[in-house]
């Protein structure tokens, strides 16, 4: 039984970013944000839950990289095809651009499963914190509109300028095949001294969140980049 747990949590990951697709086509963006929210916690768990049981395998990785697509991948898509829909409505052909995502998520995906460097961290930005850029844009929305918060609107008015979108397409997916590595919130102990790095930016995202809610998460995402940059630029230096 131990030995499905992984691929029970991979498959509930898959079937939530489903249900995100619908609801994104729809127009429902705030729910289908939370459900690849709800697909990324699930994610973290699978993978948590195979190394703690000891029970990885071939099928479960592959499973995992088949749910990301969907809930990581062409979730979002849908999402940005929405929004592109309503800032270009007299250019029918634009709002397609969203779809390179998927195309860029899947090479990654497909990418990480034969790089032999990325069992332990990341080269290039995970799918999980591409989707999590886009997903914030109805959660900011989401928020100004109930919180009547003038900061989180003025936010999500930036966010959804034509430009702000398709440039973001662009960046984001050359980021998620780029030779950047990033560090992976990935557990062996939890020694302050192997993990000071990764406490670090969990305090931080964590206080973030508190203080900003969604409008954090772009933050949060920005702030991970800058970290993984700068500790993989001292690393050399401390082995020395």
């Amino acid at each position: 039984m131990k030995r499905s747990i992984p691929n029970i949590l991979t498959s509930s990951n898959l079937f939530s970013g489903c249900i995100s697709v619908v609801f994104a086509f729809q127009g429902f963006l705030a729910e289908a944000a939370v459900l690849i929210l709800i697909g990324a916690f699930l994610d973290f768990f699978d993978g948590l839950s195979a190394r703690l049981l000891n029970v990885s395998s071939p099928i479960g990785k592959e499973l995992d990289s088949l749910a990301d697509v969907i809930t990581f991948g062409f979730a979002p898509s849908v999402i940005v095809y929405q929004l592109l829909i309503d800032v270009y409505p007299k250019q029918p052909l634009i709002p397609y651009l969203a779809f390179i995502i998927a195309v860029f998520s899947a090479y990654r995906l497909a990418k990480f499963n034969i790089d032999e460097r990325q069992t332990s961290s990341f080269i290039g930005v995970p799918t999980p914190a591409n989707a999590l850029f886009w997903l914030s844009i109805p959660l900011i929305e989401w928020q100004g509109n109930y919180f009547s918060e003038d900061l989180a609107i003025s936010i999500h008015e930036i966010m959804t300028q034509p430009a702000f979108i398709v440039i973001n397409i662009l960046v984001w997916s050359l980021l998620l095949i780029s030779e950047i590595p990033l560090f992976a919130l990935k557990f062996k102990n939890f020694n302050w001294k192997e993990n000071q790095v990764k406490f670090i930016f969990i305090g931080i995202s964590i206080a973030l969140f508190v203080l900003f809610y969604f409008i954090a998460i772009p933050i949060i995402l920005i702030l991970y980049i800058i970290l993984s940059v700068i500790t993989n630029s001292i690393k050399p230096k401390n082995e020395i």
